[in-house]
């Protein structure tokens, strides 16, 4: 009698996640001054304000007769005004459907890429493999902002990694020379994997008149050794304002939410979003230094740059951001309660700490020589002040506390400085950025949509 012997059928083999290093380079380059710090941070968040001398809005920088400091921002939009327009021009952008746009594909240097339809929304391939990549941030002047290395196509760029967007937007060849000098450019045409989102645009407008808008295309997009084959990356095809200057930054990589792509006709997911599945743990750290530079951890917490307990508060990402409650604040130690209450959020690409104008009222009144300095755009004070810690509430179980010599951002002139912590104009939000985020170390937990704070190692 025959015997017929049927093999068991073999189970796929998972491919192994990953996760990888990208470092941090020391910061080098051109400093902000307060009120274009100010203002470049109330126009990102779409806070209209107005610049008392439009013509030369900034002229008390660079001597001459000017005043010895550039006009203030004034705040002049609410908070339901920018919840408003954040939503309906979320709902304009994501109208329809471009499935070949959306469709992503995410591969390692060494990994295989499988394939995904044409018709499939923006789901990552699987990743093989488990290394460690590396790339290096440089922090700017004053902390303006962190620079880390990108390849594009393979093409190398200096770019800023920031929380708070989540557009991914370089200098490109199609810019004048005016506008590009000194920065490296991506060229679609060197790049052999380069595909065009057919009436594919953007545009970011800042509120001290600096602006970027352009075109989009699709490309490999490699961050410490992990690659998205199909990213969306957002060329410039005009600058203006303080990107023309910082000639260190070749743009930006955002990496909160992608409700707030700016991308028209349908918004595009971020790096992040998009390589989230593949990685060990669906989470990035930022562990942001003084000079130093520091790092950002894709797919996992390295225990050896914490110590004790991360404190981790759920987010509200509804509006883009990595959103979470701050009711109280402390200073000198004291707790209080908040006025306003405005929800925060971790915002790696914005120096400054903005918070409701009541706590930043409080804060200064415990320090003999600060006033508020129209001409500056914010409190300023003596150098040779004492000033007290501050602390703010990250959620309802832990205060993230600064000591006093944590707070200043800038020196203006021999005996006057510029602090770290300002007011928001009642913009209902209160923006945590560097000067907070690199005293500590930051967990950004995509899959169970939390942030997390701990003490430094």
């Amino acid at each position: 009698m025959a015997c017929l012997a049927l093999a068991a059928p073999t189970p796929p083999k998972e491919l192994a996640k990953r996760s990888f290093t990208v470092p941090i380079k020391p910061r080098v380059g051109v400093s902000r001054n307060p009120a274009k710090e100010m203002a470049r941070t109330y126009g990102k968040f779409g806070w209209e304000i107005i610049i008392i001398n439009p013509e030369n809005p900034f002229d008390g920088s660079t001597g001459g007769e000017a005043s010895s400091a550039p006009p203030a921002p004034v705040a002049t939009s609410s908070a339901s005004n920018w919840t408003t327009s954040a939503t309906t021009s979320t709902a304009s952008s994501t109208e329809g459907s471009d499935a070949a746009a959306a469709a992503t594909t995410v591969t390692s240097t060494s990994a295989t890429t499988a394939t995904t339809s044409a018709a499939a929304t923006t789901k990552a391939a699987s990743i093989s493999g488990s290394e460690t990549g590396e790339v290096t941030a440089t922090p700017e002047t004053d902390q303006s902002e962190y620079l880390e290395s990108v390849t594009i196509g393979g093409q190398k760029l200096n770019l800023d990694f920031d929380t708070g967007s989540a557009d991914l937007w370089v200098f490109s060849s199609s810019l004048p020379s005016s506008e590009s000098s000194g920065h490296s450019t991506f060229e679609p045409s060197q790049s052999s994997s380069w595909s065009t989102y057919e009436d594919g645009t953007w545009k970011i407008a800042y509120g001290d008149g600096s602006s970027a808008s352009g075109t989009v295309g699709f490309d490999k997009v490699n961050i410490g050794g992990a690659t998205v084959t199909r990213q969306a990356v957002e060329l410039a095809t005009s600058v203006s304002g303080s990107f023309i200057e910082d000639t260190n930054n070749d743009g930006l990589v955002g990496l909160g939410f992608s409700i707030i792509n700016t991308v028209e006709p349908q918004a595009q997911k971020t790096f992040f979003e998009n390589i989230m599945d593949e990685l060990t743990e669906p989470v990035f750290t930022a562990n942001l230094e003084e000079s130093s530079g520091g790092s950002y951890t894709f797919g996992a917490i390295d225990k050896s740059e914490y110590s004790g307990e991360i404190h981790y508060t759920d987010i509200d990402k509804s509006n883009g951001f990595w959103q979470f409650s701050s009711a109280t604040y402390t200073v000198g130690g004291t707790q209080s309660q908040c006025t306003t209450c405005s929800p925060a959020i971790a915002d790696t690409g914005t120096s400054l700490i903005l918070v409701d104008d009541d706590v930043a009222e409080a804060y200064y009144n415990q320090v003999s020589s600060a006033q508020y300095d129209s001409q500056q755009g914010g409190y300023i004070y003596d150098c040779s002040a004492t000033l007290p810690s501050f602390g703010v509430a990250i959620g309802s179980g832990y205060t993230a506390t600064l000591t006093g010599s944590q707070i200043t951002f800038a020196q203006i002139d021999s005996e006057t400085c510029f602090g770290g912590i300002q007011g928001n104009s009642g913009e209902g939000l209160q923006i945590m950025g560097d000067m907070l985020l690199k005293h500590f170390f930051a967990v950004f937990d995509g899959g169970n949509e939390s942030f997390g704070i701990a003490a430094k190692a």
